[in-house]
């Protein structure tokens, strides 16, 4: 049977389960990524599975989140990673090299192989005709040590791409439409795969930013096809014997189907807070503006900065504008500096940052309260920028520039200019050598991790109990990401690697009581429920999320429909979830409700149903969860890690 490009992917590392829609396989795993505000909790788990070696035939430690050292926390972290990256034979990326995913791509992706990374953006590396898959913590530490990464067959979402993008639309205006079209719970359960002869148009570090926000649609992974875009990305890396061609067989089928015709794209911009909020930026020309910033993991390439460099060149950016130039690898830092193209931001009034996340997680770069910012950033989710009253947009470094020039929020077709033709380097800066390379095992057996005084053993974690009675604790509404449930940014990620202590960041965002109140409960020895509605939990993978709101005696969740990332990180850390089969049903439920499930375990063995009573208002609920033989198993020994020493 003729296979499209992840059926191939998916068929050449299948380990266990049947190609089926919604059925749960394993498949091997080649390649491994962390970062430092996740990575740290996989090598502790490392360290509890006691681990030797990775069993991968590549796993890479990059330091890009955490990046400003106000105190000992963060840089005693990147200590800790860098010890326990040569324990445990893992490339280690130092603080300065930049962000994960276009470094991962420059250095290590190769087409045909699998990977998973404890970051929800690992999709991205899906630009290199990879299956490139984002995960919690533990799934990634579990796969290190060679185990089958689990996952719920994905269905293809084949999308085909025809036409030239005209002048002014870039390929942030790609993934734009997609969620302008299909929304952030579009792409849940779906793989998407692009097709079609517009691809000949877009170059490899094109295809990484649509690949990158395919985690904004929910997506399991974004799939290109390995072609001569390419080889020649992996000829300007000098790794071009990596490449293989990959396509979809003539009459490969997908599940889904849509056409875009690029030509017919015009610049968009997606407005606060959400990426799903997208209209053309005629619609909202003409607000004023605090801050446009170029970069981030979403528009990372050489590309991205010249365009702005070149519209701005022998031009001076609007005085009331931050114009904050974010670099996401030492490497096109240091080809912008060589082409002379940095020299013409920073004269035209940029700010130029260190090569890292920085701004796109809070880690600095803030926005004025109550002021737009423009950024082509993937995620605009509230207070995710470090001002919790923000205004964020997301746009195309095109956009952001046109607006930077302006003072305002402007279609990038209405400056009087020609659009300027970006020169692409014929060679790539290729300096491996910051790379810290793998210890030989012998030498590797004998490095001691080296744990500053920030860092914690992980909690212990009781089996689940035989009967709920638990006390709503939050009642929240549509949408709510990681970010709002266990916030990023400078004054919460230094401590990533204490539980207890960033714990009391839980729910910050949507309600400052919550740990208060739920730290109370759990001295009382009490557990408690969430309430939420549709697409909880969407955003990053950080497994934070889960884990401290179960430190402070999370032990179940109850919503309309859950994001697939932090549904199984609940799952890993023994929190139950569960959707409503009657979302109506979402309304009988108040915040300070007692809900009742008896024979729990029993009721999850039995069938896809359970029925809860709130106690003392003669109100049932009828229940529905899609957890796998293995899944119940792990929730019933209270999570991943009991569940693996039993």
């Amino acid at each position: 049977m003729p296979m499209n490009v992840t059926q191939k992917l998916i068929h050449s590392h299948l380990l266990e389960g049947n190609m089926q829609p919604g059925e749960e396989i394993a498949i091997k795993v080649d390649q491994t990524l962390c970062q430092d505000a996740t990575g740290t909790l996989v090598m502790l788990e490392l360290e509890a599975m006691n681990l030797e070696q990775v069993k991968t035939d590549l796993s890479a430690q990059y330091v890009d989140h955490n990046l400003i050292q106000e105190d000992y926390k963060n840089p005693d972290d990147h200590i800790f990673l860098q010890s326990a990256a040569q324990r445990f034979g893992v490339w280690f990326s130092r603080p300065g090299n930049g962000v994960s995913h276009p470094l991962h791509m420059e250095s290590f992706a190769k087409p045909g192989k699998v990977m998973v990374g404890s970051d929800s953006h690992t999709c991205a590396n899906g630009c290199m005709g990879m299956l490139a898959i984002g995960a919690g913590g533990l799934e990634v530490a579990m796969a290190m040590a060679g185990h089958p990464f689990p996952v719920k067959m994905p269905k293809v979402f084949g999308v085909k791409l025809m036409g030239k993008l005209p002048d002014w639309v870039s390929a942030k205006d790609i993934i734009l439409e997609m969620l302008r079209r299909h929304g952030v719970k579009g792409g849940v359960d779906y793989a998407f795969e692009y097709y079609g002869s517009g691809l000949k148009y877009l170059t490899a570090e094109d295809r990484h930013v649509i690949a990158n926000m395919g985690a904004e649609l929910g997506a399991t992974a974004s799939v290109f096809p390995s072609d001569k875009q390419t080889l020649k990305f992996l000829q300007g890396q000098e790794r071009a014997q990596d490449w293989v061609e990959l396509v979809a067989d003539k009459g490969a089928k997908y599940d889904k189907k849509d056409t875009i015709d690029l030509s017919k794209l015009e610049p968009l911009i997606a407005q606060p807070s959400s990426p799903g909020k997208v209209v053309p930026v005629r619609e909202v020309a003409g607000l004023d503006l605090y801050q446009a910033y170029i970069g981030s993991s979403a528009n990372p390439g050489y590309r991205d900065m010249a365009i702005s460099a070149l519209m701005v060149r022998g031009k001076t950016i609007s005085s009331q504008v931050s114009f904050d130039i974010n670099p996401a690898s030492r490497n096109t830092l240091e080809e912008l500096a060589r082409d002379g193209i940095l020299a013409d931001l920073i004269h035209a009034g940029a700010r130029i940052h260190q090569a890292g996340c920085n701004g796109c997680i809070g880690m600095g770069q803030a926005p004025a309260t109550g002021r737009n910012s423009l950024r082509t950033v993937p995620r605009n989710f509230p207070g995710r920028s470090g001002t919790r009253e923000d205004s964020v947009y997301l746009c195309s470094p095109e956009t952001a520039t046109a607006s930077a020039l302006r003072g305002k929020i402007t279609d990038p077709r209405d400056l009087e200019m020609s659009y300027p033709k970006v020169k692409l380097p014929k060679k790539h800066v290729f300096n491996k050598a910051v790379m810290q390379a793998p210890l030989p095992a012998n030498e590797a057996k004998n490095v001691r991790l080296i744990k500053g005084p920030n860092i914690t053993s992980l909690p212990q974690l009781a089996p689940m109990p035989q009967n709920f009675k638990l006390v709503v604790l939050l009642k929240v509404g549509d949408h709510i990401s990681t970010d709002e449930i266990l916030p990023a940014g400078a004054r919460v990620l230094p401590y990533r690697s204490n539980i207890p202590k960033i714990s009391e960041f839980t729910f910050d965002i949507i309600d400052d009581t919550y740990a208060k109140r739920a730290a109370n409960l759990k001295e009382q020895g009490q557990q408690h429920a969430i309430v939420g509605g549709e697409n909880y939990g969407q955003g990053s993978s950080r497994e934070h999320a889960a884990l401290a709101p179960r430190f402070l005696g999370l032990q179940l969740v109850i919503s309309k429909s859950f994001a697939r990332i932090h549904w199984e990180n609940l799952i890993n850390f023994g929190i139950l979830p569960l959707t409503f089969v009657n979302p109506k049903d979402y309304e009988k439920i108040s915040q300070g409700d007692v809900i009742v499930i008896n024979d729990v375990a029993q009721a999850l063995q039995k069938g896809h149903e359970l029925k809860a009573t709130i106690e003392g208002k003669n109100i049932n609920i009828e229940l529905h969860h899609h957890l796998s033989k293995r899944q119940i198993e792990i929730l019933q020994k209270g999570g991943l890690i009991n569940w693996m020493k039993k």
